[in-house]
Formats: structure tokens, C-alpha cells, sequence
């Protein structure tokens, strides 16, 4: 790697409510609205779920112009939506729904996991759609642990999981609509590995647990500072593991466009959020039975 990219900003992942839920979120954060085409990044968990306690079950809700994903570390999650899918999400699975023009979705940790008891932890990521694809049909796919092709460091101290994107010849399954990468990231207790990130693209790096430096500038530790965004130049950026880590890389091309957002809808237009409402309510994202 020639030149390494220079860092715009660090930032820690601030506690907020979400209903019943508290949860972090590092995007939108205090200086940072956005990090184009990421609109939305919250980091929830862990949570001890149990008969007792399950915050997490979020029944049918609707969602318009953009991609919700999750990403999950911890737990088993059931995913329901109106296109007719269900599916069961596992630890280190991920779920990559374009709501496109509409989609219905429920999710929350499945009634044996609820039963057993145990930890729930993931991400939920907001990825945006371009003006153009806003009102595109609504899709989902579901990838597998096992499935993501695998890049390690020279000592296998590292593993990083291609989600979606390219990285050293491999390629991910996910089918995007704007050129993305989303790494999922397990280092030990000590390891160095250089990722390479293509030149339009905007960058950041997640710390969920542990304590990384990234390019030997900014150390990441949960509770201090969780996240580095990068200025667009330079072919990439060097992390090294300080202790044991998960931490989620992502890059996208920036789509540059005006967006309104309210609630579970990103659109461009105020009118066009109005057209969602009114499209709710009136039954044409589908249904889906509580």
C-alpha cells in the first residue's frame, strides 16, 4: 500500500433510547450526520435475554428507499417480512433486506433462544439507495457465516469475513445496487493486517469490543473512542489488534444526493415521505401478521 488514507474524524458510539431498547449509535452522531451512503448505524446489545428480559422483539414495521441490514454477533434472531421470507439469522449471519418501494419486516430472537436464554448482540446498518432504485422492488438475502469467503493476515491472527464488496480477489455474495464493502473483522490478541479500499469510496472503521490502532494514529477501545471516519484519498489503511477484537469495516461509494428522512422511511423529497405514509397506510408495502 503506497499512501494511507488520513483520518477525518473520531468518535465515540453514545448510548440512546430507541423505544425500549438502549442501544449505541455511532451514526448520526455529533459532527458526523451521515458517512455517505451509510445514513444510520446502531450497535445494540449485549443484551441477556430471557423469559424474563427481551427488549429485541420488534414486531411488522415498514421500511422505504433505502437497505436495512443486520449484522449479527450474538443470539439467533427470526426474520419475518411481507414478501413472504422467514428466516432464522445465527450468530455471525447477516440479513441484507432492500425495502426498495416497500417491505413489511419483523425480527427478534427466536422463541427457543428466548427459552435457553443467552446473549443478543448485532448491528443494524442503514445503507442508501440512489434516487433512481428508491422505488425498485423489494428484495432480502440472507448469508451465512460459513458462506462469507474468508481474507487473513500473513499469521492468521486475523480473519476478516467479506459480508459484501471485494477485498485481495475474493468477492462477497451479497448482490448491492451501489458499489459496497462491509467487512466483518476477528483479530487475536496481537496481529497487523492492511485493508485496501478503492479511491471513491468513503471509509470507516466500527470497533465493537476489544482495542485496535488504526495506521498506528488512533487507538479504538469500547467506551472511549468506537469509530474512525477517513478522508477519500489513499489506497487504504492499517489496522493492528491491541487485544482480541470484532470490528466492522465499511466503504461505499458516495451516492451525493439530498435525502428526507422520517421514521422508517429515507426518501429525497418531503413529498415523497408523504407518499410513503399514505402508501402504509393504504396496504401497498404488503402486510404481515403480528
Amino acid at each position: 500500500m503506497k499512501t494511507s488514507r488520513t483520518i477525518t474524524h473520531t468518535t465515540g458510539s453514545p448510548m440512546v433510547n430507541m423505544g425500549p431498547i438502549r442501544l449505541r449509535q455511532p451514526i448520526p452522531n455529533q459532527g458526523i450526520e451521515q458517512v455517505d451512503p451509510f445514513i444510520l448505524l446502531h450497535h445494540y446489545g449485549p443484551y441477556a435475554i430471557s423469559e424474563f428480559n427481551n427488549p429485541f422483539d420488534l414486531g411488522p414495521h415498514p421500511h422505504r428507499g433505502f437497505e436495512p441490514i443486520t449484522l449479527l454477533y450474538k443470539g439467533e434472531q427470526l426474520h419475518r417480512d411481507s414478501l413472504g421470507n422467514e428466516s432464522i439469522v445465527k450468530a455471525g449471519d447477516v440479513q441484507w433486506t432492500t425495502a426498495g418501494r416497500g417491505i413489511i419486516h419483523a425480527e427478534g430472537p427466536t422463541k427457543e433462544f428466548v427459552q435457553t436464554g443467552g446473549e443478543l448482540e448485532g448491528i443494524q446498518l442503514w445503507l442508501n439507495l440512489p434516487a433512481k432504485d428508491k422505488m425498485m422492488p423489494a428484495a432480502y438475502q440472507h448469508i451465512k457465516s460459513r458462506e462469507m469467503p474468508v481474507v487473513q493476515n500473513s499469521d492468521n491472527s486475523i480473519s476478516l469475513k467479506i459480508v459484501a464488496g471485494e477485498l485481495n480477489g475474493k468477492k462477497g455474495l451479497i448482490k448491492t445496487q451501489t458499489p459496497v464493502n462491509v467487512f466483518m473483522v476477528k483479530t487475536g490478541s496481537k496481529g497487523m493486517i492492511d485493508i485496501e479500499i478503492p479511491n471513491n469510496h468513503n471509509a470507516l472503521v466500527y470497533l465493537l469490543n476489544g482495542e485496535v490502532s488504526v495506521n498506528n494514529e488512533a487507538t479504538l477501545k469500547k467506551g472511549a473512542a468506537q469509530m474512525v471516519v477517513f478522508n477519500q484519498e489513499g489506497e487504504g489503511f492499517q489496522l493492528e489488534a491491541r487485544k482480541e477484537s470484532n470490528v466492522l469495516i465499511l466503504s461505499g461509494a458516495p451516492i451525493n444526493e439530498k435525502i428526507t428522512q422520517y421514521g422508517p422511511y429515507v426518501m429525497n423529497t418531503q413529498t415523497e415521505i408523504m407518499e410513503a405514509m399514505r402508501d402504509y397506510q393504504q396496504g401497498k408495502m404488503g402486510f404481515l401478521p403480528n
